[in-house]
């Protein structure tokens, strides 16, 4: 690709320099380096930036200079501004900045890609965006907006197709050749791209250009061919990336009249065969329209398995993700394996942040089935998880959701009993992640709901005394070892980071000091709950239970015209729902403990949430000694 190169006009001497060449005072060659600080002229100082000659006194050996980096001009000696400055042609970029300063803030406002384009033709076509940045920020673009319209011009740059704009920094902006058309440009640039962004970003662009594929269908096929290519290179490494680019190739494809895609191109089925990554990770930051085309290849990538493959992705993709699979589903007639996923992930309390985003959303339309109280209690759990694994960040979202809707608090505790409204109210006010007002907020929402609610903030009821917990030795070994991470390891490391934080100054607005605070409360509230509950804790190895009624370490099966279920009741740590063994202290185990064979018990499906009547069929001893 050609380079832009700008001839430098030559100054003619000025008539008191050329006096002195005349009655040889002075050679031609100093003459004419004297005559480049010629009152009008245009130079350049390392530190004050370009400036404009305003006056010079020859015989005085002075010369004054307004530099743009300087409030007042500086007057220097002729020898030291010869030594300390470089010429600048007036046409130069540098040296418009000078005199034409209002004239490039209006490009920059009104036509952003013609600054750049001027830019770069002062400096032989090409510049690195850490010059570009000197040349502009703080100058011609106030400091505190540059990024923002940096980022801005740079895509009104490149669809122009004056302009070849990286994706990466280390690499150069270059000025096209004029005589090129916008599509052969864009093309060009394509074909020199070293990376899959810089790819993706022009084909984009490319779509701008559909008349001219149109006209030219060779283009379209070569481009097609090559991208190919790129995305069998690429697709180990950077699988998003990958598929981001053929879900836009199908995008250009689909823009252009008539084109269709030949007999053997790799199609995002293909790919998604090819990859061995981890997808959700991978295509969370598309737009919700390529994600869209990515997911709805899943059933011709996956066969039979689709859907489940498609419920792993459901748990780690963004708000974008989760809104697309749905009306995918939706679209499908497939709706009905999701609501069924969903409500696993809730009993489970494995859904993501955004997934309990959705159904919050949604509570009235789509996701009226799986809304319920247990959406609060999951919610609770991602919030103080994300607290401690992540900082504040991870749950901060779904915090706001819970503030700033205001009817959501009720509808999530509409229609139940006062229990479970006292349950929710404990989890809320116990909570160390959600900050003091915060907290008193939401509990005046479940005070209006459930008005038997307020003796939990005014204690007018005193809670019942802690109990001991019945844990198998298993799990209170491995609860002792969470404990002594917590002590050791955990805690210390937070007042690291709190200290290390603090060290960045003005706290008031330091985010990575509120986020250690507001960890070490969370910290905190762990290590006083665990202290208390392994104070309570006793272990057993559930020998020789009495199985003339259901009790701790028993395994009970239930029947319902012929389809039994069993569930093993076990201590307070040895839940593993997927496989039906519940604490004795969970909704399942309080409901079946002291019930006998013959009896009928209501009892809500785990994976389901359904409740079913079910009659006691057996009880047996889990460890029968």
């Amino acid at each position: 690709m050609p380079f832009v190169f700008r001839i430098r006009k030559v100054r003619l001497m000025h008539p008191d320099v050329a006096k002195l060449v005349e009655a040889g005072r002075l050679t031609e060659e100093v003459g004419n380096r004297l005559n480049e600080l010629a009152p009008g002229s245009f130079c350049l100082h390392k530190s004050w930036g370009a400036g404009k000659v305003e006056s010079w006194d020859l015989f005085g050996g002075k010369v004054t200079i307004d530099f743009e980096r300087e409030r007042e001009p500086q007057t220097m000696g002729l020898k030291l501004a010869l030594s300390k400055t470089e010429p600048l042609a007036d046409d130069d970029f540098r040296a418009e900045r000078v005199a034409k300063l209002g004239e490039l803030r209006d490009l920059a406002a009104n036509d952003p890609a013609e600054l750049i384009v001027r830019m770069l033709q002062s400096h032989g076509g090409t510049l690195k965006p850490d010059a570009v940045d000197k040349e502009l920020c703080g100058t011609i673009i106030p400091e505190e907006d540059y990024k923002k319209w940096w980022d801005k011009a740079k895509k009104i740059a490149r669809e122009g197709g004056r302009v070849v704009v990286p994706s990466k920094r280390t690499e150069p902006l270059i000025l096209r050749d004029e005589n090129m058309s916008p599509l052969e440009s864009l093309v060009g640039e394509f074909r020199e791209a070293r990376d899959l962004k810089t790819k993706i970003g022009v084909l984009d662009s490319l779509k701008n250009e559909t008349d001219g594929l149109k006209a030219d269908p060779e283009v379209l096929q070569e481009l097609a061919k090559e991208i190919d290519e790129a995305v069998k290179k690429g697709i180990r490494l950077h699988l998003g990336q990958a598929l981001d680019l053929l879900a836009c190739r199908d995008e250009l494809f689909t823009a252009v009249e008539g084109a269709e895609l030949a007999d053997g191109s790799l199609r995002i089925p293909d790919a998604l065969g090819l990859a061995d990554g981890d997808v959700a990770s991978q295509v969370t930051s598309l737009a919700a329209a390529r994600q869209r085309r990515i997911y709805e290849a899943f059933p011709a990538a996956y066969g039979d398995d689709w859907i489940k493959k498609l419920m792993g992705v459901f748990e780690k993709v963004g708000t974008r993700g989760v809104n697309e699979i749905a009306k995918m589903l939706l679209a499908e007639d497939q709706f009905e394996p999701l609501l069924k996923h969903i409500k696993k992930g809730i009993s489970l309390r494995t859904l993501s942040g955004e997934a309990l985003m959705w159904i919050c959303r949604e509570r009235n339309g789509n996701a009226a089935k799986v809304f319920s109280t247990e959406v609060g209690f999951a919610m609770l759990s991602v919030i103080e998880a994300g607290a401690v694994d992540d900082g504040p960040r991870k749950g901060t979202r779904l915090q706001n959701l819970l503030m700033d809707d205001k009817k959501l608090i009720p509808d999530l505790l509409k229609d139940i009993d006062l229990n479970e409204a006292r349950n929710f109210a404990r989890k809320l006010l116990q909570s160390p992640a959600l900050a003091e007002l915060d907290r008193k907020s939401l509990m005046a929402r479940v005070i209006k709901a459930h008005p038997e609610t307020q003796d939990l903030v005014t204690g007018a009821v005193k809670e019942e005394k802690d109990e001991s917990l019945v844990v198998s030795w298993e799990s209170l070994k491995k609860r002792k070892e969470e404990f002594a991470d917590l002590v050791n390891n955990q805690i210390p490391q937070n007042l690291k980071d709190k200290k290390l934080a603090a060290s960045y100054g003005d706290l008031r607005e330091n985010f990575e000091y509120h986020a250690a605070k507001q960890k070490e409360a969370v910290l905190n509230h762990q290590r006083t709950q665990m202290e208390k509950e392994l104070e309570n804790a006793q272990g057993t190895d559930f020998a020789k239970p009495d199985t003339s009624a259901v009790t701790i370490g028993t395994i009970v099966t239930l029947e319902k015209d012929g389809d039994e279920k069993t569930y093993t009741i076990l201590g307070a740590w040895d839940s593993v729902p997927e496989e039906n063994i519940v604490s004795y202290l969970s909704e399942v185990g309080r409901v079946l403990i002291g019930k006998k064979v013959g009896e009928q018990v209501d009892v809500k499906d785990l994976e389901t949430e359904v409740m079913e009547t079910r009659v006691i069929k057996s009880i047996e001893a889990y460890n029968k000694g």
